[in-house]
């Protein structure tokens, strides 16, 4: 393909228009069509307003504004897409839809032309399945807003051909974009791999336990995620955040990891649907903030401190008198307190200026007090939630590593693609895999296993690639 060929882009909302604009900011002729028949003037005239906002600070020049507005021609008749040479669909997330359009656009396009879909979800295969010359199918999937966020998932179906994809693979580098390759699967990489980012986070809502501002506080915080779960699937929208992980989870045969939360469906069912309706899980605008532990523990100082690692678990492991301070392996601190005989209590990972306790129901306050009042004086904030096995960030990091290796197992995607696309598509401080490499297999085998026994449920389920690189993991130190 020659490097300025036609664009025709099918759907101008948000996404739709968005990566319009990325492709005619790369110098191509853009076609831009809608069922609706005046939505590409309307999604034009926004892309105009916003290179007029780019121009107003500086970013860049009126003549690239114009530049880049001269390349959009809005297209009436799905005929007029003929001749591009790629064809990007972005319109509604509906199977029948998509094949139904695919088939017409093999029907109108010659058979060099590249067809692909910007779906999230759905099956590239089975987009494809009907048509003719199916290899020239894949998905090309952006991520919002398509202009400034840099990743692209490359989809391969069942018939795509290798070359197809790298052919995209190279226009999407072109266009400043770093793509993935994956398989066609359920949610394909970020989709798939995040669900449990938000899934735990509705759990631990649903259970009590800690308000909703506390655990995103945690996340956002102490695991340093960008922003918390609760809050991100407000400002997502909980309609479509909850439609995707419904896709995901019947998609996946109803698999219990991915099993959708019913708050999430009373939240959608009663018009909450977060910030574009001004009230999900909180009202907006407004501020979100946890109320911080600043005056605990002040009177109640720990007069001999020893610092070690538990010999069984290898955990970091602090006396404080008569307290243990116990970094989660997925153990309630109460479980933990009743098998040593003392009071406990366990800390979350943190990798920020917050850490997240619970202590056991059977600890004296005066012993809790000791461990708000240790950690203060290392300089961190201090949230405490109720006695939560994994607590939050540990359990959230265990199950996003998990998630993580069963896509590399099935051979989804490359452990590098992996990795880049879930630092890229959600802005997570590190891939899941490198961050169960740093963590240690075996400590986060170990945190999925504990949860498995407590709650018995198929959801916390260890993948047999984590058991094998547990194993290997544990004969390397030996």
């Amino acid at each position: 393909m020659s490097e300025l060929f036609t664009v025709a882009v099918i759907g101008s909302g948000t996404m739709g228009a968005g990566i319009a604009e990325v492709a005619a900011s790369n110098g191509h002729q853009v076609l831009l069509y809608d069922i609706a028949g005046d939505a590409p003037a309307r999604a034009i005239e926004g892309i105009r307003q916003r290179l007029a906002s780019r121009v107003a600070r500086g970013k860049i020049d009126a003549q690239r504004s114009e530049t880049i507005l001269a390349c959009l021609r809005p297209v009436t008749e799905l005929h007029d897409l003929a001749r591009a040479g790629l064809v990007i669909e972005a319109a509604s997330e509906r199977l029948e839809i998509k094949t139904a359009l695919f088939k017409q656009l093999a029907e109108i396009c010659p058979a060099e032309t590249l067809l692909t879909s910007n779906t999230s979800s759905i099956s590239i295969t089975a987009i494809a399945a009907d048509i003719p010359h199916p290899e020239r199918v894949a998905g090309l999937h952006f991520f919002n807003p398509a202009p400034v966020m840099t990743l692209v998932e490359v989809v391969s179906g069942l018939a795509t051909s290798a070359q197809v994809v790298d052919t995209l693979c190279a226009i999407a580098s072109r266009w400043g974009k770093q793509p993935v390759r994956c398989q066609s699967t359920p949610g394909f990489i970020v989709n798939r791999v995040a669900r449990p980012f938000y899934a735990e986070a509705w759990r631990a809502l649903e259970e009590q336990i800690a308000p909703a501002e506390t655990i995103d506080a945690a996340l956002r915080d102490a695991g340093r995620f960008p922003m918390g779960p609760l809050e991100l699937t407000d400002l997502i929208g909980q309609d479509v955040n909850f439609a995707v992980t419904c896709s995901v989870f019947n998609a996946f045969w109803q698999e219990r990891r991915f099993l959708p939360s019913l708050f999430q469906q009373e939240l959608v069912l009663a018009g909450r649907l977060g910030k574009k309706s001004g009230h999900g899980v909180y009202r907006w605008p407004g501020e979100h903030q946890p109320d911080w532990l600043a005056e605990k523990g002040t009177g109640a100082q720990a007069r001999q401190v020893i610092t070690a690692r538990d010999s069984v678990t290898k955990n970091p492991l602090t006396e404080l008198d008569e307290l243990l301070l116990i970094e989660t392996d997925g153990e309630t601190a109460q479980s933990l307190s009743a098998r040593r005989q003392r009071p406990v209590v366990v800390f979350d990972l943190s990798e920020g200026d917050t850490v997240v306790l619970a202590a056991a129901a059977s600890n004296q306050q005066a012993d809790t007090d000791k461990a708000v009042r240790y950690f203060q004086q290392q300089g961190k904030r201090v949230l405490q939630i109720a006695d939560y096995p994994g607590l939050l960030v540990w359990r959230t990091v265990a199950m996003l590593v998990n998630e993580a290796l069963d896509a590399l197992q099935k051979g989804v995607a490359s452990a590098a693609d992996i990795d880049t696309a879930m630092r890229l598509g959600v802005n997570y401080p590190r891939g899941p895999l490198r961050w169960g490499e740093m963590l240690g297999w075996q400590r986060v085998l170990r945190v999925l296993e504990n949860l498995q026994r407590y709650y018995g449920e198929e959801r916390y389920r260890p993948c047999s690639l984590l058991r094998q690189r547990a194993l290997t993991e544990g004969c390397y130190e030996s």
